[in-house]
């Protein structure tokens, strides 16, 4: 199969001394890192295993029809890294006491596997799973599944090293998840996460936004600007979705509270999560009003008004060029699948 070129300086290792692992710890975008840079991994490829159907797609898994989880496919160089040392890393990068669900991701695609290539793997892995029952690190038992690996389908190309494509979306995603929070209460900030994870969001540099954003958007969210009434993004549009922070991707509204104030901007009754937003005091035109901007990334989003629909009657009055909408299709493959069931009912 071809492989993803998550490589690392390993290519010239003899081609009869390559071999396969496959781990399953949840989303795939989580597990790619922690792999990528040891020594003597040649390459980690996101995909999915485990089901019944063939060539399977990213919707067709993520509605557990398939059968097929989300894993990971390892080719390395045995003689610089051993198969055992790729099992020590994979169970500190999971939970592996929940059945299908790993930290906010829940469904049998997110379940925890170990599948083996040979014998010599099986024997590791239950050798390593008995040894970890017996460690006492956990209250529950452990439920990740030993099985013989079965045909490994290649994800489509936006998943393939998607902590490198699109970072700040990454961090904000497994910073929400809570995977690290819990693999550092129980290792102690031992586990192998390394490469793009990060304790909390890192805003940006200047010189990387202005890369990252259009004039209007630095403008907006950098500067306080405003862009124009009735001649912006998203004053009209009607699609159901989320509209999350352009810089950090944080989420910040959904459409199922935004409402037509004739304003010619983008109009919300309430934020999707409070939590994400600020609030603050603008005396800049000689009166007082509510600014409002967000929390990870500081980015100006708007100004809140009392004259609102009831019962609350608020009207969060947004920039266009501070949001980016998320249509609710795809939601999933954006990492914001926790808000699909909002749209389902």
């Amino acid at each position: 199969m071809a492989y993803a070129e998550n490589t690392n300086n390993n290519l010239n290792a003899p081609a009869g001394k390559r071999e396969k692992a496959t781990f399953a710890g949840g989303c795939f975008w989580c597990m790619e890192p922690p792999f990528v840079s040891l020594k003597g991994v040649i390459s980690v490829t996101v995909g999915y295993t485990g089901g019944h159907d063939k060539n399977p797609t990213y919707e067709e898994v993520s509605s557990g029809a398939t059968g097929h989880t989300e894993a990971i496919e390892i080719l390395y160089d045995p003689a610089q890294v051993a198969y055992s040392e790729l099992l020590d890393v994979f169970w500190r990068n999971i939970d592996p006491t929940t059945a299908n669900q790993q930290f906010v991701d829940i469904g049998t695609q997110y379940r925890t596997a170990i599948f083996y290539h040979n014998e010599d793997q099986k024997h590791m892995a239950e050798k390593s799973k008995t040894t970890l029952e017996k460690s006492g690190k956990f209250d529950k038992q452990i439920v990740t599944e030993i099985k013989p690996a079965t045909t490994f389908y290649k994800a489509e190309d936006y998943h393939q090293k998607y902590y490198e494509k699109n970072p700040i979306r990454y961090k904000f995603y497994r910073y929400n998840s809570g995977r690290d929070r819990y693999l550092e209460k129980i290792w102690g900030g031992k586990a192998e996460v390394k490469n793009a994870e990060q304790k909390k969001y890192s805003k940006p540099s200047v010189d990387e936004l202005k890369k990252k954003l259009t004039p209007l958007q630095y403008k907006v969210t950098q500067e306080n600007g405003t862009e124009r009434a009735f001649d912006n993004e998203y004053w009209d549009n009607k699609k159901q979705g989320i509209y999350v922070d352009i810089v950090s991707g944080e989420p910040l509204f959904s459409s199922l509270d935004k409402f037509d104030s004739g304003t010619g901007w983008p109009s919300f009754t309430k934020p999707l999560e409070p939590e994400n937003i600020v609030e603050k005091e603008d005396r800049s035109l000689f009166t007082v009003r509510t600014e409002v901007h967000s929390k990870q990334a500081g980015s100006h989003l708007g100004h809140l008004f009392p004259d609102g629909p009831k019962p609350a009657g608020l009207r969060y009055c947004m920039n266009s060029a501070a949001l980016r909408f998320i249509p609710k299709e795809d939601l999933e493959k954006e990492g914001y699948g926790k808000y699909k069931k909002l749209f389902e009912k």
